[in-house]
């Protein structure tokens, strides 16, 4: 009897322990992220030159009125990462399809290892895992993803925008007063826990809510939305900053993304390196959303544009968001991204003719001289 008390002694004590260690880092980690938010500096928004307007929708004018070619895009990806793109891959997770540990061979973001249960347990409570409307109402679709670039401050594309037959946003980048700039039409948010909007007024009954899932608690967040719960205290700690599980969503408009598609951007056409374990720091082999959205159009639409994407590092004064004050230096101080990557993949995306770049961060094709602007993605 006393020895099995011992055990049981030894186990708890071990559990214990555990937890206090997982506390000690996620409170490092939290401290680091407000240390990184306190010393940003601010950069004001700028005026944007008349002819520099007119230019660009200019340009977004024959970009809309250009023939839709069905398939475009899929077609255009598999010619450039031969091997390393999958046209037939699901954008959504669906129930009973291809839930299997040799499919999804790594853990969040890049699949579910480990976390097929819960995983089974949310689809449970899913109404609905495709888009609200196939593309039959339409034989050729457009799709547009907007980045949070302060370049889209005062080009005035919300007009072309809206146009678009899909229109994905990402994260918490604010719609609602800023309308002229960035349109008013959303057919998919796309974020994680920590990214999704506070505001109600950028949720939309007709809009589809597409959550990435990177780590275990944002299971647990994902079935507190979808029952209308609280978090624990505890669970709480693992997010590196505030979330809120009270959004004005319905079942039948949430959507996982299928972590498939994070690998194939991250791990075949970046080719960053394979997950690790490690007991410090990141492996810098996470995508944006950006870069993960841009991905995910080419296999949801036949053409993709963006607008709104380009982070430049070698201008660190330039605005980071159209919607606040932050600058492009912020984005030195973060260590979960490769950007440069990213920014050349992009950049030969546009340059390939694969997506049009609406506001010319990446590759200006409406400036004097094709000159490229710095200006920001969304991470």
């Amino acid at each position: 009897m006393g020895r099995k008390m011992k055990r049981l002694t030894c186990k708890y004590c071990c559990k214990v322990f555990f937890r206090i260690l997982l506390f000690i880092g996620c409170m490092i980690c939290l401290l680091y992220i407000c240390k990184v938010g306190l010393d940003a500096e601010t950069c004001d928004l700028r005026a944007v030159d008349p002819n520099h307007i007119k230019n660009a929708h200019a340009f977004a004018r024959r970009v809309e009125e250009a023939q839709c070619r069905p398939a475009f895009a899929r077609l255009e990806m598999d010619r450039l990462f031969r091997n390393r793109y999958n046209m037939a891959l699901e954008s959504f997770v669906k129930k009973d399809r291809n839930l299997n540990e040799s499919l999804y061979q790594y853990g969040p973001p890049f699949g579910f290892r480990h976390y097929l249960k819960e995983l089974n347990d949310i689809l449970d409570m899913m109404t609905n895992n495709d888009l609200p409307m196939r593309p039959g109402s339409k034989d050729c679709k457009r799709c547009i993803v907007i980045g949070s670039g302060g370049i889209l401050h005062g080009l005035q594309l919300g007009h072309a925008i809206n146009k678009y037959d899909v229109v994905i946003r990402l994260n918490n980048a604010a719609v609602h007063g800023y309308e002229r700039d960035v349109g008013n039409k959303t057919n998919i948010r796309m974020t994680y826990p920590e990214g999704a909007p506070v505001s109600e007024q950028e949720y939309f009954s007709n809009s589809l809510f597409v959550t990435v899932l990177f780590k275990y608690v944002d299971f647990l967040w994902l079935k507190a939305v979808l029952k209308n719960e609280t978090l624990s205290t505890w669970d709480r700690l693992f997010f590196w900053k505030s979330v809120s599980e009270k959004l004005p969503l319905k079942a039948n408009q949430i959507r996982i993304l299928n972590p498939l598609i994070v690998k194939e951007t991250a791990l075949d056409i970046l080719q960053f390196s394979p997950p690790r374990q490690i007991w410090w720091g990141w492996n810098k082999n996470v995508p944006t959303i950006g870069a993960i959205a841009t991905v995910l159009a080419t296999h949801l639409c036949d053409e993709v544009s963006i607008a709104g994407f380009g982070y430049d590092l070698n201008q660190p004064d330039m605005p980071l968001h159209y919607y606040d004050n932050l600058c492009m230096g912020a984005m030195n101080r973060q260590p979960m991204h490769d950007v440069s990557k990213e920014r050349k993949l992009l950049q030969t995306l546009v340059r390939e003719g694969v997506v049009k770049d609406l506001s010319g961060g990446l590759h200006c094709e409406f400036c004097p001289s094709h000159q490229t602007r710095g200006v920001a993605t969304d991470a």
